[in-house]
């Protein structure tokens, strides 16, 4: 008993001067929650710093002198083992074709801005900005600066550049995050039309058409990578839409750790909508047993919710690549992964866009059907 007291004594103390040592806000400005494993943060981090700055060494030697980033197959590699964030904004721009835009469209952003405005856009846009990130300290009024009025500016210039998508839910999130990392609202903007327009096609537009199909995608995925998860689905007449909506429109924004976003929008700027399925898939599969467990919808509903926390994704390097180890954040538990692929890049199996364009047209005239 005092041995266990002793022990008790030992982890509260270590927690507290963690607490002390680890700032309240991540580098990204988000509050960290009441609940916050400072203790283990501070662990997890004695090793991710290690690879953070061995990677930031080797994208300053892979850009060094380069005015243009290229695609090519180490380019590509470098990306899956995660962009530091001083080269995020230079390389999700590049990536996207972003840059290539603004260079071809100067002064085309302060257009939008000073472009008549629609009333209704506007209200819309409004009524969202004290929503958007209200733990974070640089979305507050009282930060000096404030980026609800550069969101505000890069939602109204986007509304009317695109008018067949003007302004939804969901979109404040991403351009909130576009502004975290390139701090540049033309950036932003273009880094907007890159995703909305080329590599999220119709997600949101009105119909959601582009949404609502690759829900099912991923449906016709699970029924043959994991066909007892899609049974269990089946059986419980659950719809995708239910439980994955919000992984989707959301790009996984609070769903996932923001670190681990980060990492995943890496991939998505450079290779594309298909990380969305690698993240969705792995999430499943790793998980199968819990899902099966479900003897209910409501169960299913919470089986989705739990595969979204724990060790696989707060740690985004272990997520996202590295070897088999004990979770600093829960050590009792073992996180098995490859080294070599990463783990979303080989559990899932093969997944190519070939697949994955089938699957759209089909699950398209689907939904079409249904809804005509």
């Amino acid at each position: 008993m005092e041995k266990s007291k002793s022990t008790n004594g030992t982890q509260v103390l270590a927690a507290s001067r963690a607490q002390d040592r680890v700032d309240r806000l991540d580098p990204y400005g988000f509050e960290r929650s009441v609940d916050f494993d400072y203790a283990s943060y501070e662990e997890l981090m004695s090793e991710y710093l290690v690879v953070l700055t061995r990677r930031s060494i080797k994208w300053s030697k892979l850009l060094r002198g380069k005015g243009k980033v290229q695609k090519n197959v180490k380019l590509k590699r470098y990306v899956r083992k995660g962009i530091p964030n001083e080269h995020r904004a230079l390389v999700w721009m590049a990536a996207s074709g972003a840059q290539d835009q603004l260079e071809k469209n100067p002064g085309y952003y302060q257009s939008m801005l000073e472009a008549q405005h629609d009333p209704k856009l506007v209200e819309t846009i409004r009524t969202d900005l004290h929503r958007t990130f209200p733990d974070n300290v640089h979305f507050r009024k009282t930060s000096n600066p404030c980026l609800q009025k550069a969101l505000y500016n890069v939602l109204l210039a986007y509304g009317h550049h695109n008018p067949a998508v003007g302004y939804c839910q969901g979109m404040n999130f991403i351009a909130g995050y576009l502004l975290i990392i390139t701090k540049d609202e033309e950036k932003s903007f273009w880094l907007m039309d890159a995703l909305l327009g080329k590599i999220l096609p119709d997600y949101y537009t009105p119909a959601m058409l582009g949404l609502k199909a690759d829900q099912e995608v991923l449906g016709e995925l699970v029924k043959v990578k994991t066909p007892r998860v899609w049974q269990v689905m089946s059986d419980h007449n659950v719809m995708w839409t239910l439980v994955v909506s919000r992984w989707f429109i959301c790009l996984y924004i609070d769903i996932l750790p923001v670190e681990t976003v980060l990492r995943i929008w890496d991939c998505l700027f450079y290779e594309g909508s298909k990380i969305l399925f690698r993240v969705a898939l792995t999430l499943i599969h790793h998980n199968q047993a819990l899902i099966e467990k479900a003897q209910s919808l409501p169960d299913v509903c919470q089986a989705f919710k739990e595969i979204v926390r724990g060790p696989l994704v707060d740690e985004c390097h272990t997520f996202m690549q590295v070897r088999s180890k004990k979770s600093p954040l829960f050590p009792n538990r073992i996180i098995t992964l490859k080294s070599r692929p990463q783990k979303i890049f080989s559990e899932p199996g093969s997944l190519s866009m070939a697949t994955l364009t089938k699957l759209r047209t089909t699950c398209r005239a689907r939904i079409v059907a249904e809804e005509s």
